[in-house]
């Protein structure tokens, strides 16, 4: 002891949930992974929807052939919803399964990373496109049965094994990828508010990914969907699935969402958007924040921001309008419905600087593409 008494402070405990406990990627990676998904279990219940089940089947039997596996294959449908969570539940309980695999698009992922955090078993997320980072992530979202977002539910771990096959992904359509785009896209946009001005060495880490995330999709992402499987492809592939899941893991809360998927919250009350892909909304949706900060605190920078965006989405294929969403037909009253919605006491929304109402995220919401008028930014 020293004369001295030095008074040490201690600071409230942080879970950081930063990433897989293994990644493996490359191409005809599934098929490579046998020995890794053994040591998880033996008996494998394997959770996705019609596509990528069938897209996996073959390549599961054989690794099963391999390394003296079982699996049984379950689809999803009619959503990432209760009533699956239930349905399935009791089926991994009969087949008596050992390790949870979930293959495809963010919400057979979301519900097998839930399954298996519920059920207190090992989780293998197989993305079979460039969708979402739903794969990598520690995060469920919960939707209705008609595919109207409900809640999201934050898990103990993020997945055991991750396993990205290049040549799986390869396979989906390419309107997939372009949504992974609008989609890992909005961290920049969202964390760079969220993050507020933190010293947190993390954080500030988190948001510098965020931004460099951005600056590979504005570079490389019209290159990679005109030579699908190149390397240029496999990059941008790597920044929707795995670098885009680091910043939320990095970060944390801080470093997450807030009016773009608050948006694209709103936008799956209405049932015409149900046809329309997470990441197309979600890319709207940042439109519609930078319209925002346009409108309710004068930021140039902002209008920049959406100009640029504007002219990336033309040169891709994003959405920046209702009419691009197919939602031009749209009734105000539904309109008014998902805005309130975005607005909800408890949304990400207000993550944001600066309080919002439903009628200015409606207003916002028909005016992403506003072009400059000569008095100025309106």
């Amino acid at each position: 002891m020293t004369n001295k008494q030095q008074v040490i402070t201690q600071s409230p405990l942080t879970n950081l949930l930063i990433s897989p406990s293994q990644v493996i990627r490359g191409t005809n990676a599934v098929i490579q992974c046998g020995s890794a998904i053994a040591r998880l279990g033996k008996r494998l219940f394997v959770i996705g929807g019609d596509r990528s089940l069938a897209a996996l089947s073959s390549q599961l039997q054989t690794l099963c052939q391999q390394q003296g596996l079982e699996f049984t294959p379950a689809n999803f449908q009619p959503d990432c919803c209760e009533t699956s969570i239930q349905r399935l539940e009791d089926a991994i309980a009969d087949f008596q399964a050992e390790v949870i695999i979930g293959t495809g698009g963010g919400k057979a992922l979301d519900l097998a990373k839930l399954l298996a955090y519920r059920c207190g078993l090992p989780i293998v997320t197989i993305p079979t496109s460039g969708a979402t980072c739903a794969a990598w992530t520690a995060l469920s979202n919960i939707y209705t049965e008609g595919g109207a977002f409900r809640y999201d539910v934050t898990l103990d771990r993020c997945p055991d094994l991750l396993i990205l096959d290049y040549d799986l992904v390869q396979t989906a359509p390419s309107r997939l990828l372009i949504a992974g785009i609008g989609d890992a896209i909005a961290k920049w946009y969202e964390a760079s508010v969220s993050s507020g001005a933190s010293t947190n060495t993390l954080i500030i880490a988190a948001v510098q990914q965020a931004r460099v995330l951005r600056d590979i999709l504005l570079q490389k992402s019209a290159t990679a969907l005109q030579n699908p499987g190149s390397e240029t492809w496999r990059e941008v592939v790597d920044a929707t699935v795995l670098l885009a899941g680091v910043i939320g893991g990095l970060g944390g809360a801080q470093c997450r969402t807030v009016a773009a998927h608050a948006v694209h919250n709103g936008l799956t009350q209405i049932a015409a958007t149900h046809g329309i892909l997470h990441g197309e909304k979600v890319a709207f949706g940042i439109l519609v924040q930078l319209r925002l900060e346009e409108m309710l605190q004068g930021n140039q920078l902002a209008f920049t921001a959406r100009q640029q965006l504007l002219k990336f989405y033309q040169e891709i294929g994003l959405p920046a309008s209702l009419e691009d969403l197919g939602l031009g037909e749209v009734s105000l009253a539904q309109l008014r419905f998902a805005a309130a919605f975005a607005c909800q006491p408890e949304s990400d929304i207000h993550h944001l600087p600066f309080p919002v109402t439903p009628e200015q995220v409606m207003a916002a919401m028909v005016s992403t593409t506003q072009v400059p008028v000569a008095s100025g930014v309106v």
